[in-house]
């Protein structure tokens, strides 16, 4: 029995290799990576005032930013704001953000008929759900 020779690997056959198989370890790599520091939490929401109060036609927007730096996605997020003068409930609102995934934030604005700045001003978020 005769041994027969592989031919030589060419230049061009080696980068190939050396280039794929660093993909491959910088893909293996990530999931890993990903897999180990996963923020396996709850959603954590807030909601805060974005921007100034505005006056347009006697009506008064108030932005508002909401942020999940929780690690799950949240559905149907309510944020609900408050408008209180002389200690009485005198307007409320209602906001419905369908999906806000981790790391997102999403904003809007809420309507009085009433200047925010002469009384309280409460905002926070009433409830979610998970997907």
């Amino acid at each position: 029995m005769t041994k027969t020779e592989q031919p030589k690997r060419s230049i061009a056959e080696w980068v190939t290799f050396s280039v794929a198989s660093l993909i491959l370890v910088s893909i293996v790599s990530l999931v890993g990576y990903t897999w180990l520091n996963e923020k396996d939490q709850p959603p954590i929401l807030s909601v805060s005032k974005k921007q100034t109060i505005r006056e347009i036609n006697g009506q008064f927007y108030v932005p508002f930013e909401v942020v999940n730096s929780g690690g799950d996605t949240a559905e149907s997020v309510q944020v609900m704001a408050e408008l209180l003068i002389n200690g009485k409930v005198t307007e409320t609102g209602e906001q419905q953000i369908d999906f806000l995934s981790s790391g997102e934030s999403e904003e809007g604005a809420f309507i009085f008929s009433q200047n925010p700045l002469q009384g309280q001003l409460n905002l926070r978020v009433g409830s979610y759900k998970l997907p």
